[in-house]
């Protein structure tokens, strides 16, 4: 039987330019986006950051860390954001008796949305970057630029989509079987990715994101799709549900061709 010791869940807090945030920050289900955006508008930072940590002790020895945050910007002319997702874990080995790590990756990005004069319309740059130690890769990277825009407003949900041309980059590692000319890859692709929102009570929101990174290279395409359910606690804290599922159309290393990962998080917005 697998006895869990306990498991923890810390909030990492960030200093804000904002007023205190368990006055007049959003409640979700209170305000939408765009009241959000229009609230914390010309100041120099505002988002959220969730953190999780469990430790279990017993029949199973495991550590696993999981950090991400969510930082924005709106000006007169542009709206940015700032994405960061880590994943830090450690297992015993049953054969040796040892601890050792069975998942590191890090995952930032930045998207910057120039306002074309027209509602919810608007053109953008996107980049990220990613390590991941079990990937195969030593890094992968992608650029783009296209057109975004809210393509459905409602009374509980709201859709927005990005699509645009791009070009991805990845270098393989040292241990990974390929060779040379293979260890660096470069393409084209297309960009596609949604974001649906629906309000589901007074206090709870429901998330759908998925990014879709076409290849028109012949390299890997790739799926990301984030699900998750958040329901405020009290003030600017939440707790938030989520499943994330990966998808590589052509993975290094004889690696899946997926992996997901189901996490529970506190949130605290600022």
């Amino acid at each position: 039987m697998r006895k869990y010791l306990f498991i923890i869940f810390l909030i990492v807090s960030c200093s804000s330019w904002a007023v205190d945030p368990f006055e007049d920050f959003h409640e979700y289900g209170k305000l939408s986006d765009e009241e959000i955006h229009e609230l914390h508008k010309g100041e120099v930072f505002y988002g959220d950051t969730e953190f999780g940590f469990i430790l279990s002790k017993g029949n199973t020895n495991s550590t696993s860390f999981k950090l991400k945050g969510n930082l924005y910007q709106d000006f007169e002319n542009w709206r940015n954001q700032f994405k960061i997702d880590s994943l830090y874990k450690r297992d015993q080995n049953d054969d040796t008796d040892e601890t050792e790590v069975t998942a590191n990756r890090v995952f930032v990005s930045a998207q910057g949305n120039y306002k074309i004069g027209v509602k919810n319309v608007s053109f953008f740059i996107y980049g990220d970057y990613e390590e991941d130690e079990f990937s195969g890769l030593d890094f992968k990277s992608t650029l783009a630029t296209g057109y975004g825009a809210r393509v459905y407003q409602g009374v509980k949900n709201k859709v927005g989509i990005d699509i645009g041309p791009g070009l991805y980059r990845s270098v393989a590692d040292d241990e990974s079987e390929v060779s040379e000319d293979e260890k660096n890859k470069t393409g084209y692709l297309v960009r596609v990715a949604m974001q649906w929102e629906r309000l589901v009570s007074k206090r709870t929101r429901f998330n759908q994101d998925v990014s879709i990174e076409q290849s028109l290279s012949g390299l890997n395409s790739r799926l990301k799709s984030e699900t998750s359910l958040i329901s405020q606690v009290i003030g600017a804290v939440s707790l938030k549900f989520a499943y994330m599922y990966r998808y590589n159309s052509k993975p290094e290393d004889n690696n899946l061709k997926y992996d997901t990962e189901l996490s529970a998080t506190l949130v605290y917005s600022f």
